[in-house]
């Protein structure tokens, strides 16, 4: 028996089979299209993603913010006004953060503090001051070695700015129960103005915040609105009994001093909160629970930016009046030191003493050129030698 013949496909069903592939495409990219904007929806409510928009406002003030530091980082200033000018920073940064939250020590007492020296007030004021103190020190010292933000160094700061004044069990540690922030008026019954997200979400939240400042640094925002946002944040978050609002501020100087953005460390945007209590509450108070605040952060930026630049403006105010000015007549000529010299002298007038080997760890330098350093501020009459052999060191001439 002869083989039957197969029968061959008809060019219509070669057609429809085509089709059938190519709606079978489309499916597909219209399923992938769908899983990519839920998967970005999921990601947006995940993740910490803050809204908010470079106004006009903003931009204008970020140029003016740019040629000021231009103009402050180049200006020769004589090493005693710098470092006065560091000191009265520090002062001021510390009274203001505390003072906001309510402590009672005036400028004086702060400085007296800053001194070691004995001061008769009650003792939770005297840890608070101190405690932010500790908290700015340790700040620099994180910029000095370049460690990187983390929930770790956010607990620390935490437990640095609230040691003695809370409970070892809360001082450092995310809070475990709800938090709310009341208003109380004479005669009047307290109002809730504020309630923080469930405790349980704390760490999540923080962790976001803290990959957000990381990615940020990539995605090239501006430092000041990097500041600004960790700010906010941090006390919309609430993340802590108490020591909230000196954790936030002392956070955003650390981004600003990482990121270049110090001015000589001689800003204190803390001053500017302190000089209008209400505006700097009304600023930072965009909502009634933490949903709310998370929806706009222009608002916020732009009293957060117009802040820094009125305290630039404060800073080019003092450095021109100073250069215009002797500070000490038996200084015969002008003496202006670099970055890396001006970096000792900061050293000294923080810890007191300085050694070679301070120096080889601050700068990163081998032993010879430390010692080359030591000498010419030596020279200079700005340090002077104490002590003999390995136990010597310098100190402020």
């Amino acid at each position: 028996m002869d083989d039957l013949e197969q029968p061959r496909p008809s060019r219509r069903a070669g057609y429809c089979f085509l089709a059938q592939k190519c709606n079978f495409i489309k499916l597909c990219v219209i399923f992938c299209a769908i899983l990519a904007r839920l998967w970005r929806n999921l990601y947006n409510n995940i993740m910490f993603n803050p809204q908010y928009k470079i106004s006009n406002k903003i931009i204008n003030l970020l140029t003016y913010i740019a040629e000021a530091k231009s103009v402050i980082d180049r200006a020769k200033l004589l090493p005693q006004n710098e470092l006065r000018l560091r000191r009265q920073a520090l002062i001021r940064m510390t009274h203001s953060s505390t003072a906001i939250e309510g402590n009672m020590l005036n400028t004086r007492q702060v400085e007296d503090l800053l001194a070691n020296k004995r001061i008769d007030a009650p003792s939770r004021d005297i840890f608070e001051v101190k405690n932010y103190l500790k908290a700015l020190k340790f700040i620099q010292h994180l910029v000095t070695k370049k460690q990187l933000l983390s929930e770790r160094l956010i607990l620390k700061i935490h437990q640095l700015v609230t040691e003695n004044t809370l409970p070892k069990e809360q001082s450092g540690h995310f809070r475990s129960g709800p938090i709310y922030v009341v208003r109380r008026r004479y005669n009047q019954p307290q109002e809730v103005v504020y309630t923080g997200p469930v405790a349980k979400k704390v760490p999540g939240l923080v962790k976001d915040l803290v990959e957000w400042v990381q990615q940020s640094v990539e995605k090239e925002i501006h430092p000041i609105i990097v500041a600004g946002i960790i700010h906010q944040e941090i006390a919309a978050i609430h993340p802590f009994t108490d020591g909230n609002g000196r954790t936030a501020r002392a956070l955003a100087t650390l981004i600003l001093y990482e990121r270049g953005y110090d001015f000589r460390k001689l800003f204190a945007l803390e001053d500017y909160y302190n000089q209008d209590r209400p505006k700097y509450y009304a600023a930072i108070n965009i909502g009634k629970s933490y949903e709310e605040r998370k929806v706009d952060f222009t608002p916020w930026l732009e009293y957060f930016v117009k802040g820094f630049k009125e305290e630039i403006d404060d800073i080019k105010e003092k450095i021109a009046k100073l250069s215009l000015r002797k500070v000490d007549e038996k200084i015969q000529s002008k003496v202006y030191l670099d970055k890396d010299q001006m970096q000792i002298l900061d050293f000294i007038d923080r810890i007191g003493k300085i050694t070679t080997q301070d120096v080889m760890d601050i700068l990163h330098c081998p032993k010879r050129t430390a010692q080359s350093y030591l000498l010419k501020l030596k020279k200079l009459g700005l340090i002077k030698q104490v002590g003999k052999g390995p136990a010597s060191g310098y100190i402020l001439g």
